[in-house]
């Protein structure tokens, strides 16, 4: 009996996640290949030929490598600091260094163009700046922008992979008569190319499927790439799915394509640190150098963090943004405003509830996918693995597009498209690997013992759920909560393209603020949704960590 609800269950998870992931991915390569209703085979990906297009994937392709350029070369010093020098007993600086990514790219986006635009910020502070600032509004800019908000990937990777290069390997390379240079040759740099390739690969396909820098400060240079265009044909009349699903398909294969190729490298390579017992890294003593190690991470946190966020702080609290920073021109009345208007105050409503509301039931799915998967063996169980985990691999707006498909179909009988409930979708589809992952790592920790001595006791399978595995699983389940929660909450491309007419999130109201050239509005709303997602974050830390305290 229980072989036959083990498989039962398999069998509804995977139907559960092909409805929610693998039919939407496969209509997109359908519609591909039948923009008109009719097969045309290659000729539909003849438009990628035109000029036009054959440039905005140009585009895609130099912005992913330049952002991966601007990455390395912000990361790396740093990366080299925390894991070889002294500094590295100051762990709070990792803490810090993961804020940029966690802040909305669009608002970090959006904070950059109020202070490098004519007048803004910069200038009014600097005024000697003048003739750099519109350097910004260029390739460069965005290059910048999206460094500044992806280098934790490539810092974290970096450091870890410099940590565990032991200083045992450098030490025998020096008795045996080898260089600096020999010694980054041939022991530092192959040991260190693997774990970066993946920092490198990682960057590169959240370049290419982001949407919020280049929908912002992209569109206003007219730097259009993939997930732009995408955007504009599935959003502004006259309407295309056809083509904005081979574009879809041209993004996804291109982030398919780096995947394998990196996968295929790391295979290639056998290369492996040696570790146990008496491992040693030795710490650099910078000394005179402690001063530029301090001052470059303080010029990284500057405009990483402070930039933007003193724009995004100011502009919320200037009475008249033209006339410039100064205590007398400091006002409440944005913030006010903002209560007091029915669609901020009921943007800030919709995404509090959508977003509570997306992160529960992912949480739900989440559980029901780590014990089917976790521990268990087979053909079925996989695919429910990688279905669960795929969306994570996917852009975004890959995703979005898949889902219109499937769910605005004529025969469709749900009417889910076109209603809140599309949004609450989209977000548990997009955010479902959060939860599935993080629960998974606490359930596959578990020993049966308990459980065993649970049914010896003659506890029933609920009391069990009830008593033993949900309490266990409470890090976990809070953990995928709290993620799903917060990037729901900022959640652009899935609210700017799915969401009902009159209805607006924080997200699609800060952009539709910005766009209107009522940023002040705008930015109060980023400055309560950060607010709000931070204080959620806290609170929910305080609850995960009396769970822990209270199980030992």
């Amino acid at each position: 009996m229980k072989n036959i609800t083990n498989k039962i269950n398999k069998y509804l998870a995977f139907i559960s996640l092909a409805i929610l992931v693998l039919i939407p991915l496969v209509l997109l390569l359908i519609k591909s290949v039948l923009p008109e209703g009719s097969f045309t085979g290659i000729d539909s990906f003849l438009i990628l030929l035109d000029s036009k297009h054959q440039k905005i994937l140009w585009n895609s392709l130099l912005l992913g490598f330049g952002v991966i350029v601007g990455s390395t070369l912000i990361a790396a010093p740093l990366a080299y600091t925390m894991a070889r020098t002294d500094i590295q007993r100051h762990r709070w600086i990792d803490v810090v260094l993961i804020i940029p990514f966690m802040t909305p790219p669009y608002i970090g986006a959006m904070g950059w163009i109020l202070s490098m635009q004519p007048n803004g910020y910069v200038e009014q502070m600097f005024p000697f700046l003048s003739s750099i600032t519109p350097l910004f509004f260029s390739y460069f800019g965005m290059v910048l922008v999206m460094s500044l908000h992806l280098f934790p990937f490539v810092y974290l990777i970096m450091r870890n992979t410099l940590a565990n290069i032991g200083g045992r390997v450098e030490e025998a390379a020096i008795v045996h008569g080898g260089s600096f240079s020999y010694r980054l040759r041939k022991v530092i740099i192959p040991l260190f190319l693997s774990g970066y390739s993946m920092g490198a690969l990682l960057v590169f396909v959240k370049t290419i499927g982001e949407f919020g820098t280049p929908v912002t400060l992209g569109n206003q240079i007219g730097f259009y790439v993939l997930t732009s265009e995408i955007h504009r044909y599935s959003s502004t009349w006259p309407i295309d799915y056809g083509t904005a699903a081979i574009l879809s398909t041209m993004l996804l294969g291109i982030s398919m394509t780096v995947w394998y190729i990196q996968q295929w490298m790391v295979q290639r390579r056998h290369d492996r640190v040696v570790s146990g017992k008496g491992q040693t890294v030795v710490r650099l003593k910078l000394g005179k150098y402690r001063v530029l190690a301090w001052g470059y991470l303080m010029m990284v946190l500057i405009l990483s963090i402070g930039v933007p966020y003193f724009s995004v702080v100011s502009t919320a609290f200037l009475k008249v943004q033209g006339d410039g920073l100064s205590f007398s021109n400091l006002t409440l009345s944005h913030i006010e405003t903002l209560f007091k208007d029915s669609d901020g105050l009921s943007a800030l409503t919709n995404s509090i509830w959508l977003a509570a509301l997306a992160a529960t039931i992912s949480v739900t799915i989440g559980i029901w996918i780590a014990i089917t998967v976790t521990k268990r063996r087979g053909k079925v169980v996989n695919a429910v693995d990688f279905l669960s985990l795929a969306p994570n691999t996917v852009p975004g707006i890959v995703i979005v597009v898949g889902l219109i498909l499937f769910w605005n179909a004529v025969w469709m009988p749900l009417s889910v498209y076109n209603t809140w409930m599309m949004l609450v979708l989209t977000y548990v589809v997009l955010y479902l690997p959060f939860t599935v992952q993080n629960i998974k790592a606490i359930y596959g920790q578990l020993g049966d013992s308990l459980f065993q001595a649970a049914m010896v006791s003659g506890a029933n399978k609920f009391y069990q759920l009830r008593t033993i595995l949900l309490p266990l699983l409470i890090p976990g389940i809070l953990a995928g909560w709290m993620m799903t929660f917060t990037i729901s909450m900022r959640e652009l491309v899935g609210s700017l393209i799915l969401r009902p007419p009159n209805m607006h999130t924080t997200a699609t109201f800060i952009y539709s603020q910005f766009e209107q050239g009522s940023s002040a509005l705008g930015m109060a709303m980023a400055l309560i949704s950060v607010g709000i997602t931070t204080t959620f974050l806290v609170v929910l830390e305080q609850i995960k960590y009396k769970s822990q305290m209270y199980r030992y």
